[in-house]
């Protein structure tokens, strides 16, 4: 059942409460200025909170749905949580003081959005504020269009009991000047989905593939899943399709996993992940004849020598050489070779420039690598950085 409450501010400060079972389920609290909101849900002992800024005389919207909470405050969004488990407050539930708050149900209309939602100007430096920040980035080429997937990031990670809740967003350009954003490409839509870790984009047979793992969190292995799309820009998860690495990957924190076509006719996959036994950080390597069906290749691509896993791997083909990227406490580095996913060596400097794990796209005649900028904590702004390659095969970055 979707819940709304809503009430006006009518003093400062304020408070309100809800109790059952002696467990206090719902706090309200507003002093000097600052709203919070506390919900307790059955999953974690820790309430979810939201926070925003009020003023007497404002009008304030908490809106409950089963995988989703928001605060809008004078019908803007300030804060949103994505709660697991039962919500233990309810219509019908005690309110102190009472008769201050309106509870009462409602559906959730949701409508198609068009492909281009807005657009902005210059996406170096850029997030899309109101509380919200860029995480890691997926660069994506598409005919004329450079597409950037990143991570919606609320609260520096600490979403959701600290399991993230990461989103994917989508914007492009054909300039690098003018950009587009387009509808959410991947969002939380179900209360076991803890986060949408980074993944990948690949087309094939005229259907766009969105392919990335769900942290579940707690131990539980993380599937791997994808989204599909006809146009590029609406996108609908998949829910036929799922599998997690074998027994002898950590199944808990396989993630990012980055598909690819090889020369060989086969979809190659590399996912981040530690083997079990030795403890050491590794890319896993999965083959695939038609995306559908997925088996390990053997051995992985990349083993790291501390229990450290390498990131958000990425795979090109540039200027007649293969590029391995991947990044290490969100540092990336990259590897060389002359063979299609063997081989790789590292060279003198591996350190891709463009702050922390970026991947890339070729734009032009150069690989494109986007990344995000830390302001404190986890994600930031958005930032770039361009390569060409010498004759040895290293990247020589510069600005874009």
């Amino acid at each position: 059942m979707n819940l709304k409450i809503e009430f006006s501010v009518d003093r400062l400060p304020l408070y309100f409460a809800s109790l059952k079972n002696d467990i206090k389920t719902l706090e309200i609290e507003a002093f000097d200025g600052i709203l919070t909101v506390f919900v307790r849900y059955d999953y974690d002992r820790k309430m979810l909170p939201l926070n925003g800024n009020v003023k007497v005389g404002d009008k304030v919207d908490i809106m409950f749905a089963s995988h989703r909470i928001e605060l809008y405050i004078n019908g803007v969004l300030f804060d949103e949580e994505w709660p697991a488990g039962n919500r233990l407050f309810d219509i019908g539930d005690t309110v102190l003081p009472d008769g201050k708050l309106k509870v009462s149900e409602y559906s959730e209309d949701i409508a198609e959005l068009p492909s281009v939602v807005s657009t902005f100007e210059n996406a170096e430096g850029w997030a899309p504020g109101n509380g919200v920040n860029v995480g890691d980035c997926m660069p994506y080429r598409r005919g004329n269009e450079y597409h950037i997937l990143y991570l919606k990031d609320r609260h520096r990670h600490c979403s959701k009991w600290w399991l993230g809740a990461h989103q994917w967003e989508h914007i492009s350009t054909t300039d690098f000047k003018k950009w587009s954003i387009h509808p959410m490409a991947v969002p939380i839509t179900d209360p076991t989905e803890g986060s949408i870790c980074t993944g990948s984009w690949i087309e094939h047979g005229g259907v766009e593939y969105l392919f990335y793992t769900v942290r579940r969190g707690r131990g539980i292995p993380a599937p791997i899943k994808r989204s599909v799309s006809s146009d590029g820009y609406h996108f609908e998860k998949d829910d036929s399709f799922g599998f997690t690495v074998s027994d002898k990957y950590n199944k808990a924190i396989a993630r990012d996993p980055k598909v690819i076509k090889g020369e060989d006719g086969l979809f190659h996959m590399l996912l981040t992940t530690t083997l079990a036994d030795e403890n050491k950080g590794c890319l896993a390597h999965y083959v695939s004849k038609d995306l559908e069906s997925w088996e390990d290749y053997g051995t992985p691509i990349y083993v790291h020598e501390t229990a450290d896993p390498p990131e958000c791997p990425d795979y090109f083909y540039y200027n007649g050489r293969y590029y391995l990227v991947f990044s290490i406490k969100a540092k990336a580095h990259y590897m060389v070779s002359d063979k299609p996913f063997e081989g790789f060596v590292m060279p003198k400097d591996p350190i891709i420039p463009c702050s922390s794990v970026p991947k890339c796209a070729e734009w032009q005649g150069r690989m494109v690598f986007a990344g995000y900028k830390s302001d404190g904590g986890y994600a930031g702004v958005m930032t770039f950085k361009a390569a060409k390659a010498d004759k040895d095969g290293c990247l020589v970055f510069e600005d874009l």
